[in-house]
């Protein structure tokens, strides 16, 4: 009787259990597909001297074998994750004992218990989400996964596939996104701070969060030595060595977003992108410490709430650097590319190309004293009118009546409007005569582009930001409009010459650098609501164009900010800080 309750009872239970685990596992993936996986497309940008900007996607590195790591990045991440990894079968009973006493004792969660398959199981299978459910098909899927792969190969599949922050799946990405290295080559305090990302990858960000990258790395040098995977001699120069490397790029953000956008069309499909950009360090850096200084110091008390600044390749359209605001991760909108504003007097360079294209001079005169076309009376601000001036000195002082009639010779304002589009400046100009006086509506890097043609001999470039693509080991043709003439030669040095008349004795004389030839124009739009200054540097390399424009998006006006103030003196500075080793 006894025998027959204990067998019914048997069964009885066997079913129940049988029941329990078919609810617990009905819903779990295929465990066969540990090593396939769905990811999202990765593209990695570098700047034009190889060294990291920004990535979008799953970035995932080369598939390493232990024996291609150095011996401290494993040990790393078994005495901060699982010391008794080469004991358990996937699950660690004494460490479940151990952390479910500490927690205990102090009352709350201080203390986790998963081994380090039980991790892998649910990076490669399971959801994050917290229950007993998730937490019983994880212990199932460690137990698979011990069954299946040897200690070694779970652990390569772990280093290979643990995610560690900044879309980096992987030891080899992350060393490569963190520090520009391989995996192959990581330090013992580079490893240290990889083996810390896995608990929290956002928290330990070395890119978010330096310090605490560190503080982490120390907890796991110090569990290092407790292993004795090294020594404590070794610890206290790993941490002596510690360093963060320092962000690409602070706000090179809106010129990543620039390349991004264009990829999708450009390059569909799923290959892994690797961009080598046109965008200079050096250049870069330059826009952003002085464009951030002009705007904390002198800005602030001008009311000048944003700024934007493009250094353009005069001969190719290459972009060397990009700032579309004061603060990337405040405000992504970028007022380089898409803001469009009244370009003001900077406009003129077009409304005096269509008159020389026309027949005039720089050297012929046109009068300066008032005008008056129907109920219209364009202002000459402070301009004294002499009665007649030069062409070229109409320009220098940027006297507006005379910009008007040297207009009329120009075709009107078809022939101006005309002349822009032929430049890539694209807007929306009006056919009346304000057009001489820059009322369209244009963008910084296109009105940068009509001014490269004016410098580099009449060729017309389009802005590009891809100098070099890889897919997955193939190289791909980087999207690019060759330059093409549009003006004449002749037409275009007159201008240029023109332009270095402004900085020599006109509205731009805050420009000038001793030793360098500049050129360029100012432009300030009513109640000071856009200031301008679009210039050319000379370089050993060929000309530059820098453009920046000053400005608030409310469109509300600045104190008495022109184009040949704070605009110019930021022109000048980004030049010098450029220059500067260092700078």
């Amino acid at each position: 009787m006894l025998l027959r309750a204990a067998i019914i009872l048997l069964i009885w239970g066997l079913l129940a259990f049988g029941a329990l685990l078919i609810w617990f596992t009905h819903d779990m993936p295929r465990a066969d597909a540990a090593l396939t996986h769905q990811r999202r497309p990765s593209v990695t940008l570098q700047t034009a001297e190889g060294g990291p900007l920004a990535n979008q996607g799953d970035l995932y590195g080369e598939t390493l074998r232990l024996r291609d790591l150095p011996a401290h990045l494993p040990a790393a991440l078994l005495a901060i994750e699982d010391r008794r990894f080469h004991q358990h079968f996937g699950l660690d009973l004494i460490g479940l004992a151990r952390a479910a006493y500490a927690n205990w004792n102090a009352g709350d969660v201080v203390q986790g218990g998963s081994t380090l398959t039980q991790q892998l199981a649910k990076n490669l299978f399971l959801s994050p989400a917290r229950s007993t459910r998730r937490k019983v098909q994880e212990a199932i899927m460690a137990l698979w996964l011990e069954n299946r792969f040897t200690k070694d190969q779970l652990l390569e599949i772990y280093l290979n596939r643990v995610y560690l922050g900044g879309g980096a799946y992987g030891v080899d990405a992350a060393a490569r996104l963190y520090f520009g290295v391989s995996a192959r080559r990581l330090t013992l305090p580079q490893a240290a701070i990889l083996a810390g990302l896995p608990q929290a990858p956002s928290r330990y960000s070395p890119r978010a969060n330096p310090d605490g990258a560190m503080a982490r790395a120390r907890d796991v040098l110090a569990a290092m030595v407790a292993t004795g995977a090294i020594t404590s001699e070794q610890m206290e120069r790993a941490v002596q060595e510690m360093a963060i490397p320092p962000r690409p790029s602070r706000n090179g953000g809106w010129f990543a977003d620039w390349i991004f956008e264009d990829i999708p069309r450009a390059f569909p499909g799923s290959a892994d992108l690797v961009i080598r950009t046109t965008l200079d360090p050096r250049w870069q850096n330059a826009v952003e410490t002085r464009l951030a200084a002009l705007l904390d110091q002198a800005g602030r008390e001008a009311k000048v709430g944003q700024g934007a600044v493009v250094v353009l390749d005069a001969n190719t359209g290459a972009v060397r650097a990009m700032a579309g605001g004061r603060d990337f991760r405040r405000s992504p909108f970028n007022r380089a590319t898409d803001a469009r504003r009244q370009p003001g007097s900077t406009f003129k360079a077009m409304v005096y190309l269509a008159a020389l294209e026309h027949g005039a001079s720089p050297f012929d005169q046109v009068a300066d004293g008032p005008l008056t076309m129907g109920r219209w009376s364009p202002s000459n601000g402070h301009w004294r009118a002499r009665g007649s001036i030069t062409l070229d000195e109409a320009f220098a002082h940027s006297v507006n009546t005379s910009a008007v009639r040297v207009m009329q010779m120009g075709g009107g304002p078809r022939g101006v409007a005309d002349v822009a589009m032929r430049l890539g400046v694209n807007g929306r100009f009006p056919r009346d005569a304000s057009i001489a006086l820059g009322t369209g509506e244009v963008t910084l890097i296109d009105l940068a582009a009509g001014y490269a043609a004016m410098v580099n001999g009449g060729r017309r470039v389009t802005p590009y930001g891809m100098q070099r693509v890889e897919a997955e080991g193939r190289t791909l043709p980087a999207p690019r409009t060759e330059p093409a003439q549009v003006i004449s030669a002749e037409a275009a040095e007159r201008m240029r010459n023109m332009m270095v008349s402004v900085v020599r004795g006109g509205t731009g004389r805050a420009a000038a650098i001793p030793g360098l030839v500049t050129g360029g124009k100012t432009g300030t739009t009513q109640d000071y609501r856009d200031a301008w200054f679009m210039g050319f540097v000379q370089t050993p390399s060929g000309p530059l164009v820098i453009g920046v424009w000053l400005g608030n998006d409310d469109n509300t006006g600045m104190d008495d900010v022109r184009g040949g103030t704070l605009p110019a003196r930021l022109f000048r500075e980004i030049i010098e800080a450029a220059r500067t080793p260092g700078g």
